[in-house]
């Protein structure tokens, strides 16, 4: 049992940092609502399954449909949404280097929403690190391709911030509720299938089955790894390990993306963009050191 979770904490950091050479592939057959769509649907299917078996699905729980609302659209509509569009835009190692900075806009969003969060000299470091890494990713003094560049780093930016509010509402407001993890996980990823079905165009979406790799790609890697398994190896970690160890498992993906892109699919990063990484992953252990000091 003491293994278990060790395996499974760095199997989650794989599939999650795997994810964006998934997402890459796919946005050369179908769109980003599409690729959305095939990710929340096979991610809600075990999910929910899971639920069912455990038995914490309730319709009592229907009660706070608002709150599964604002997190189906907050923590994953627009968050995968943001992801896919930049991982699209930008080479899938700069894509996944870019999610690591999740914590600071978390942080950042904190500061403002929750009063216990107190800034510091080092966090405030941490957070201009983090700032310039990705200011040097985005190149906006670059002739070359520099608006790709700077709408990849938007639509990234878009979908960090999105999830790093997710974060703090779920703080505010669905913590204090004592709803099951797999009974939350199951009513947002419902509410935005919904969602997505509702403003997605479906034409076309069967062009993905052109590439027999990049639908399971889709399929299996985004959705039901990426999204349904993840999500419960996940809290199986936060009830192994507690919330802050489990946490930590962020900062794996963005290492994973920039092997797959650079060492796999052959990616070209220049001296800057690793800078970007070094800085990026500068911050997040400033920004985090209070947690990081808390678990020793």
């Amino acid at each position: 049992m003491k293994t278990l979770p060790l395996i499974l904490f760095w199997l989650l950091g794989v599939i999650w940092g795997s994810n964006f050479i998934y997402m890459k592939w796919a946005s050369e057959y179908i769109t980003t609502s599409q690729i959305v769509l095939l990710r929340v649907f096979f991610g809600f299917v075990p999910v929910l399954l899971y639920g069912l078996y455990k038995k914490e699905l309730k319709l009592s729980h229907f009660r706070y449909s608002f709150h599964f609302v604002v997190m189906a659209l907050i923590a994953t509509v627009v968050y995968y949404y943001g992801f896919v569009k930049g991982s699209s835009l930008l080479p899938s190692a700069i894509a996944g280097v870019l999610s690591g900075a999740i914590p600071i806009f978390a942080f950042l969003i904190a500061l403002i929403f929750l009063p216990d969060e107190k800034p510091t000299l080092v966090r405030a470091l941490g957070i201009a690190a983090g700032f310039v890494g990705i200011l040097l990713i985005a190149n906006p003094f670059s002739t070359d391709l520099a608006s790709t560049n700077l709408r990849g780093v938007f639509y990234m930016i878009m979908g960090s911030l999105s999830v790093g509010v997710s974060f703090i509402y779920a703080k505010k407001f669905i913590s204090p509720l004592g709803i099951p993890s797999s009974a939350l996980t199951t009513y947002q990823l419902g509410f935005a299938l919904l969602f997505i079905l509702c403003v997605t165009d479906v034409n076309g979406i069967e062009r993905i089955m052109e590439s027999r790799h990049v639908a399971f790609g889709a399929v299996f890697g985004l959705g039901i790894l990426g999204t349904g398994l993840a999500y419960l190896i996940y809290y199986y970690l936060i009830q192994s390990l507690g919330a802050v160890s489990a946490s930590s498992v962020t900062y794996i993906p963005p290492i994973v993306a920039l092997l797959i892109g650079v060492l796999l699919i052959g990616e070209e990063m220049i001296l800057l963009d690793y800078l970007a990484v070094v800085l990026i992953f500068i911050g997040v252990l400033l920004v985090n050191r209070k947690n990081v000091r808390g678990t020793k």
